[in-house]
């Protein structure tokens, strides 16, 4: 015991004198830096995963992780599992992690997994104010990044090219393509990139993918993916097949997740837009509601019934004019 004792008091004193972190001085291998190539590979499927659940390009997702948590490796993401710098909100019920920023102590979110940042980050993004960036392809990173900085993610001006350039450094829109990516480990032969397909694939309009399940996932406009029910569906059962979850079909489809589906139902795997790609108003047919409107163009309910100043629910008349985007006026 007084042997041991000793020991630990000689480790102290060559923390004390040299510098040499304790854990080191106390015979333990000092913490491991990850490269820049190590973070993708451990991140890259996460992302991508990520991705089909919530319509962000896994390349932006792992360009903000890199940047953000210094490939994995700064104080904030080994402590508190935060890897995109998401701070603490007056909503956030989560642990906390304190670390000077904008401001001396500034709060930060703490994670019990690093996973479960990956899943936070693109929730957060889903916020309102980021409702713009939805707008755009999950091929458009570009748009992406500048997207961001506008809606104020980010203070630094030059966070937009930052992301950008990690993003063709490390050919990271492959991901958004459906295509992996792999990067030689230091010491070893570079791997030849693979085309193993990781969950999707860019689909022009008409262009369907065919998911492991065999089911068949279409692009709404060039821009929504979607899929088409099939006998016995229900936002479960699709949910497990896409690795998605219930509740979020259901509110992207602006429908109750309990909700029956019926054969041949287009249901929206990505969030609907603000406005369609090109129609600006809609003719009604006799017995059609605001909701057939919204699924038929991938207008998002709430939208169609501000821009008409009608309830969720409304059933329309045949004839009437049903404005698609905001009126000009």
């Amino acid at each position: 015991m007084a042997r041991a004792v000793e020991m630990w008091i000689t480790r102290y004193c060559l923390f004390l004198m040299f510098g040499l972190p304790l854990a080191q001085a106390q015979g333990q291998p000092p913490y491991k830096r990850f490269t820049a190539e190590e973070y993708i590979e451990q991140w890259k499927s996460v992302a991508v995963k990520k991705m089909n659940q919530h319509g962000i390009p896994a390349s932006i997702t792992l360009a903000q992780g890199l940047l953000e948590s210094g490939n994995g490796n700064s104080e904030l993401a080994r402590d508190a599992n935060n890897h995109f710098g998401i701070k603490c909100t007056p909503d956030w019920t989560g642990g906390k992690s304190y670390h000077d920023d904008d401001r001396k102590n500034d709060c930060f979110r703490k994670y019990r997994d690093a996973a479960d940042s990956f899943e936070d980050h693109s929730t957060f993004l889903e916020r309102p104010r980021y409702a713009s960036l939805f707008e755009l392809k999950t091929t458009d990173y570009k748009g992406w990044a500048r997207g961001l900085k506008a809606a104020g993610y980010a203070t630094d001006p030059s966070y937009p090219q930052k992301l950008i350039n990690l993003i063709e450094r490390y050919e990271l829109h492959k991901l958004d393509a459906g295509v992996d990516v792999a990067h030689r480990p230091v010491g070893k032969e570079q791997p030849k990139p693979s085309r193993e397909r990781m969950g999707r694939r860019p689909a022009s309009e008409g262009e369907s993918i065919t998911i492991a399940q065999g089911r068949n996932v279409e692009v709404f406009e060039g821009r929504i993916k979607f899929v088409r029910a099939k006998p016995g569906d229900n936002f479960r059962k699709l949910a497990d097949e896409l690795e998605m979850t219930a509740g979020m079909l259901a509110r992207w489809n602006d429908m109750d997740k309990e909700a029956a589906l019926s054969e041949g139902q287009v249901i929206f795997t990505q969030p609907k837009r603000n406005k369609p790609k090109d129609a600006q108003t809609h003719t009604a047919r006799d017995g059609e509601s605001l909701w057939g409107v919204s699924q038929q163009y991938g207008v998002k309910l709430d939208r169609l019934a501000k821009y008409n100043g009608l309830a969720r629910d409304a059933q329309l008349s045949a004839g009437q004019q049903v404005w698609l985007q905001k009126p000009k006026r």
